[in-house]
């Protein structure tokens, strides 16, 4: 057994930043060796896992495993791993990831409420409309999952003066921000909501939500001018099939998806066409992995004098 400080950070990322994850945990990761999988020599040299969808199987081949770091906010993958080892899980957290996200959904909701997507349809016909706009005051804007992302996008849409509620699974108070729980609240929620920001994490309960029944209940008759969904969470939550009927009846005016079942979006896919449809390639979050680095050594170094860990997943929860 290595020296509770020495042992080897393993990297497994799924991604093409994998390689810059490598340098700079050698960079900055005090003496302890780095392994870039799959080239992972001893495993049993390997004390720290930080992955992104790493295979699953893999973290069970190491003996000596003390903490498993995610990468990013969501840990579905990771958690589906039927071999997964018994040692604490932290995700991935730093404030520029909220704020990067809340930028996302600030963007998009302010496209709908400005009528954007029109306005470039009309700038392809060379068509010079103008056309009545609301204040957003006069916008019920609705953020499902109200973790520290959630909080930071409801709080800044409501500097910017929209009505914004929130809704999470087990009640949550946000200061000046209207909010709704569990599923009493889901459908008042729901019924007052144009523009629905989905920022859930992906659990038994929350698997295919955003489907046909739901985007129904949604308020279509408001200022906005229609329903819109804006869906920066987990791909799995929503159903695209759902989405695309949904966008052609008129029971959702427009989609902004940055996630999906299966990611890569397939080329064949009907939403990258469809005209009510904005596509984004998992980006709203991205994260810099030199920006991340500092944090997960801090992580480790909690480990190393036995103090408590932040941002510890919850496995029975599923975040």
């Amino acid at each position: 057994r290595l020296a509770m400080s020495g042992g080897a950070i393993l990297v497994a990322v799924d991604g093409p930043q994998a390689a810059q994850w490598a340098g700079l945990f050698r960079a900055r990761g005090e003496g302890r060796p780095v392994r870039l999988w799959p080239e992972i020599g001893d495993a049993s040299d390997v004390e720290i896992a930080c992955v992104w969808r790493a295979p699953h199987g893999l973290l069970a081949t190491l003996p000596n495993l003390r903490l498993i770091v995610n990468l990013a906010a969501g840990v579905d993958h990771l958690l589906a791993d039927p071999n997964l080892p018994d040692v604490p899980i932290v995700r991935a957290a730093h404030a520029d990831l909220s704020m990067r996200v809340t930028e996302y959904v600030v963007l998009h909701t302010l496209r709908y409420h400005r009528r954007q997507p029109l306005y470039e349809a009309q700038q392809r016909q060379r068509l010079w409309k103008e056309h009545p706009q609301p204040a957003a005051s006069e916008v019920a804007v609705g953020v499902m999952g109200l973790g520290v992302i959630g909080t930071e996008a409801v709080r800044v849409l409501a500097r910017i003066g929209f009505r914004v509620a929130g809704w999470s699974t087990s009640e949550k108070l946000v200061d000046g921000v209207e909010t709704f729980h569990g599923a009493a609240g889901l459908d008042p929620f729901l019924a007052r909501t144009e523009i629905l920001i989905c920022l859930l994490p992906l659990t038994k309960t929350t698997r295919g939500i955003l489907n046909r029944s739901f985007f129904a209940r949604l308020k279509r008759d408001g200022a906005a001018g229609g329903a819109f969904l804006i869906n920066a969470g987990r791909g799995r939550l929503q159903i695209d099939g759902d989405i695309l009927a949904a966008l052609d009846d008129g029971t959702l005016s427009g989609a902004t998806l940055d996630v999906f079942p299966h990611e890569p979006l397939p080329p064949e896919s009907p939403l990258w066409a469809h005209p009510k449809a904005t596509i984004t390639p998992h980006n709203a979050g991205d994260i810099l992995p030199d920006i991340l680095v500092a944090e997960v050594m801090a992580q480790v170094a909690r480990l190393d004098r036995g103090e408590p860990l932040l941002n510890v997943v919850d496995r029975t929860r599923g975040y």
